[in-house]
């Protein structure tokens, strides 16, 4: 008799995980997967290229039409999970309804941040986290709103991105003092702001909201030194957090997010937890490589592979961002004893900075040109000795291959 398997969470590391149990489990278990949103599991790291209207709607699915009647997985859509009977293994809904469980795996994602600033909860002021976010933005730019983005980060740059190429009046504002900080140094980020301005956007760097200024819709974003920016349209995009009430609220040990073991189990034996709500050896990554490499491991671990651990990911980043490609993975900065190697062609676009510890590749970080990125990440996963190709190592795989022949 198969196991009865419910999944918390209908987003990306859900559905990787319910694809990987189906080809490698097919029977097993009968799956049950609990999403509170009301429709199919889509995409989210496509929304701003559907905010920006470069796919449609039907591009964001991330399974076909008919995929879970031949895979055996039931799905219950516009539900949520309200709470969970350890003793008695079930869910219960917010309709009501209990659903029992053999296994139970949390996949509940993050909650947008949203600044603890006065007028933030005022009509107008959204976040950009789901397709109802991205629905608000694209009816705010018909209406060829004055939009003020807060968060240079890839979420802030991308909605600031879209919503210019949608009509949209856009200023992008950073506390910081260079966009994307964690994923690109100084020179990177600023070939970036510059390639963001060429575009129509106005950038505000070491920019700090004071308040949202509004009476019955917001108006305008007020910062700290006096500025005031006219907006209709205010878009917090300045992190994430793990979504862990359910958990907390049931007694699961929490950090940050739900601790979970190398098996991705919580402190119950029958509870898993993947993704971005998942806090592994005091990490929580936040990022959709990371939650794919976790629900490759829990699929195996529930079908029987033995050996199958999770020991964490290295972390990297490899997308275009307002049209640029950018990538970064490892110690990008640089350490006491490390060198950098550096390839610049600045009427090109094209900055690539490796970051060398001995004859190891320790750091990478590709603007402008990625085309090697999954090269270099190898390198660095592998701990290749690269002493060889050491001089041609910026000039990419081809180069660095032919050279060494």
């Amino acid at each position: 008799m198969s196991e009865a398997l419910v999944v918390v969470g209908n987003g990306m590391a859900a559905t990787r995980l319910v694809k990987e149990l189906s080809s490698r489990a097919l029977g097993k278990f009968s799956i049950l997967v609990i999403g509170d949103e009301p429709r199919s599991a889509y995409n989210r790291v496509l929304l701003s290229s559907y905010l920006a209207k470069e796919i449609d709607a039907g591009s964001l699915d991330l399974l076909p039409r008919n995929w879970s009647r031949q895979a055996g997985v039931t799905y219950m859509t516009g539900s949520a999970a309200a709470s969970i009977d350890r003793r008695a293994k079930t869910v219960l809904l917010a309709n009501g309804k209990s659903i029992r469980y053999d296994k139970l795996v949390l996949a509940t994602g993050s909650q947008p941040i949203r600044l603890p600033k006065p007028g933030m909860n005022l009509p107008g002021v959204v976040t950009f986290r789901d397709l109802q976010d991205v629905s608000q933005m694209i009816a705010a730019a018909k209406s060829r709103a004055r939009a003020v983005v807060i968060g240079g980060g890839l979420l802030g740059i991308e909605a600031a991105y879209g919503l210019k190429r949608i009509g949209a009046d856009v200023t992008l504002i950073h506390i910081m003092d260079r966009l994307m900080e964690r994923q690109l140094d100084g020179r990177a980020a600023a070939m970036l702001k510059d390639a963001i301005e060429r575009k129509g956007i106005d950038v505000k760097l070491s920019a700090d909201t004071a308040f949202v200024e509004g009476e019955a819709c917001a108006e305008a974003v007020v910062l700290t030194d006096g500025t005031r920016l006219d907006a209709s349209l205010v878009v917090c995009a300045v992190g994430i957090r793990p979504n862990i009430l359910l958990s907390q609220s049931v007694g699961l040990d929490t950090g940050r997010g739900v601790k979970v073991n190398d098996l991705l189990r919580t402190s119950d034996p029958h509870i898993y937890a993947i993704g971005e709500c998942a806090e592994h050896r005091g990490v929580c990554y936040g990022l959709v490589e990371p939650a794919y490499d976790q629900a490759n491991i829990l699929a195996a671990h529930l079908s029987g592979k033995s050996s199958a651990a999770y020991e964490g990911s290295m972390l990297s980043t490899n997308l275009k961002v307002s049209g640029v490609s950018v990538f970064s993975a490892g110690d990008f900065e640089g350490t006491k004893g490390s060198q950098s190697i550096v390839y610049a062609d600045t009427a090109g676009g094209v900055y690539k900075k490796l970051v060398v510890s001995g004859n190891r590749l320790t750091g990478a970080m590709l603007y402008g040109d990625a085309t090697d990125a999954r090269w270099y990440l190898e390198l660095m996963r592998a701990g290749t000795d690269i002493g060889h190709i050491r001089e041609s190592l910026a000039f990419g795989q081809g180069m660095a291959v032919r050279m060494a022949a």
